[in-house]
């Protein structure tokens, strides 16, 4: 065990970790080190842009492809990218983006304002395929286009006026659009590249990136290796030369490899060992603060019973949130009975969410009988689906055996490989499943536009109309108070009367690193730590460049 990481272990911990040493496998294991070495969560499924789904996969690209904005590090708000300024026309609908005369790809060519709405262009276009296609639906006429109603891509709002001229229109005020700017789906790609090289762009070399880092290496079940791009413009400020990023789902091995030096950072509460939380929450390098994620589960509502809302209240009003927290994630996160987090704003404002469902199990047998099922009786086997994470098989069986005891019902637990887990669930090929969200923007609408009919992040089979509607009021209203009403009012019809998903917790993210060792990570509430700000110190408390 490495010297100068916190306080001495309890001979008690020093056994747990030693046992936990003996567990070791699941992760790479590095070989040359780079100047930063990242446990990164999961393999990623893609690192396009327009394709990726998953946070390790997000946090890859954001280096590699930069959009009109990027995130500040301390605050995880939009500021200047690509585009070193703009201008709002006066009804707050028409952002005219002006490009860097600096900003090239990463093979020197330069990055233009054609190239931005051609990407935008690739991630609405529906043999894309995007998952977060319903992002770019603030464009003027962006979901006409991405659900094949209009096939004039010259009617959605964004048209490259000259080179360096990006004139941008969207349907209604959107105050968090600087945001989603800075987003991965609304990042420049290498047009040229793709048409060249179609699905095997990637793998093209030279690596044509417009973000801090070019793509060295990746190989799977080992590491993904970033190096440096000399031609991003603000290469300067690009802290690390190179980084790797190590696939890994397994607690105790992270916890090892952090330990022994071989990584400097781990994100994700996930991979902190449940055994031994409360001893590693002490230490001075685990640093715990809340952000905007919440963990839920979703019901497939075109399936069997599900399909009946009575059904889906009855499930959600039978679980004991308070002991989900207590018992197995033991993190300090907070019961949820709603899917906006706490914190999150509404403009200028605190959003206040509706009360939604909280635990009342002699509710949830009154409606489970009003389904046609008292006491259980003749309710179908369904399954409840979950990736494969300790913490979520523990989260699985407390449901399964709450369901059991307060409802009859038979639950058969599914646990599935990350990639295999993320198909079942975007081919609704599941009864239940466990998901998460974190927050893409501060603002109600990064979690509740999910759920809107043509959002292929939906993943439900739900579709409501009032629901679309009130959203799309709530969008379009700009006074604060009148839109919290709006925004309440969908959100009352996603927990508490249809019920399509049961949010269980709001997360905390635990993140482990030495803050004498590593520099450049501040805590923001929506947990946005860019890669380019990050080095390792030196002895001379510099970052450490090769």
């Amino acid at each position: 065990m490495a010297a100068g990481f916190g306080p001495a272990f309890p001979a008690s911990f020093s056994a747990a970790l030693a046992a936990l040493a003996l567990l070791v496998g699941g992760c790479a294991r590095p070989g040359s080190r780079a100047d930063l070495v990242i446990i990164n969560g999961p393999e990623p499924e893609s690192l396009d842009p327009h394709l990726l789904t998953g946070q390790a996969d997000g946090r890859v690209a954001l280096a590699l492809f930069e959009g009109l904005t990027r995130y500040d590090p301390r605050t995880g708000q939009a500021a200047p990218g690509l585009a070193s300024h703009w201008e709002l026309s006066a009804d707050k609908r028409i952002y005219t983006f002006h490009l860097r005369t600096n900003a090239v790809w990463s093979t020197g060519e330069p990055i233009t304002a054609e190239d931005f709405a051609w990407s935008w262009r690739r991630a609405l276009d529906p043999a894309t395929a995007s998952e977060y296609a319903g992002v770019l639906f603030y464009l003027k006429n962006g979901e006409a286009f991405a659900t094949g109603k209009l096939r004039d891509f010259s009617q959605v709002g964004v048209r490259a006026v000259d080179r360096l001229t990006l004139r941008v229109e969207l349907e209604e005020p959107t105050a968090f659009f600087l945001e989603l700017c800075g987003f991965q789906p609304y990042a420049a790609v290498p047009r040229r590249r793709i048409e060249q090289h179609g699905d095997r762009w990637l793998h093209a070399r030279p690596f044509m990136a417009s973000g801090a880092y070019v793509l060295d290496t990746w190989r799977l079940n080992d590491r993904i290796r970033l190096r440096r791009n000399p031609r991003y413009w603000d290469a300067a400020n690009t802290q690390s030369a190179v980084i790797d990023l190590l696939p890994c789902v397994v607690p105790s091995t992270a916890l090892n490899l952090y330990l022994t030096r071989a990584v400097d950072i781990v994100w994700d509460k996930e991979l902190v060992p449940p055994d031994v939380l409360d001893v590693l929450l002490q230490r001075p390098d685990f640093h715990v603060y809340d952000y905007l994620g919440t963990y839920f589960y979703r019901y497939n509502v075109t399936k069997g019973a599900f399909k009946d809302a009575r059904v889906r209240k009855a499930l959600a009003l039978a679980i004991d949130k308070r002991r989900i927290v207590e018992r197995i994630t033991k993190g300090g996160e907070k019961v949820a009975a709603c899917i906006s987090p706490p914190g999150i704003l509404n403009g200028t404002i605190p959003y206040r969410p509706p009360a939604g469902l909280d635990h009342r199990p002699d509710e949830a047998r009154r409606l489970l009988a009003e389904a046609g099922f008292p006491e259980g009786r003749g309710f179908p086997p369904f399954q409840y689906t979950f990736n494969n994470v300790e913490s979520h098989k523990k989260i699985a069986v407390e449901l399964r055996e709450m369901w059991q005891r307060e409802l009859g019902l038979q639950v058969e637990l599914r646990q599935l490989e990350w990639k295999t887990y993320l198909r079942a669930q975007a081919q609704l090929e599941y009864d239940l499943i466990r998901s998460s969200w974190i927050g893409d923007y501060n603002d109600p609408n990064t979690f509740l536009d999910l759920f809107m009919s043509e959002n292929p992040n939906n993943r439900t089979g739900w579709r409501s109309a009032r629901y679309d509607e009130t959203l799309r009021r709530a969008n379009a209203e700009a006074e604060p108070a009148m839109r919290q009403t709006l925004l309440q009012a969908a959100e009352r019809i996603l927990v508490e009367e249809d019920a399509p998903i049961v949010p269980l917790y709001f997360y905390v993210s635990i993140e482990y690193y030495d803050t004498n060792a590593v520099t450049g990570i501040h805590q923001n509430i929506r947990v946005e730590h860019p890669l380019r700000a990050i080095g390792r110190l030196a002895s001379g408390g510099r970052p450490a460049h090769r």
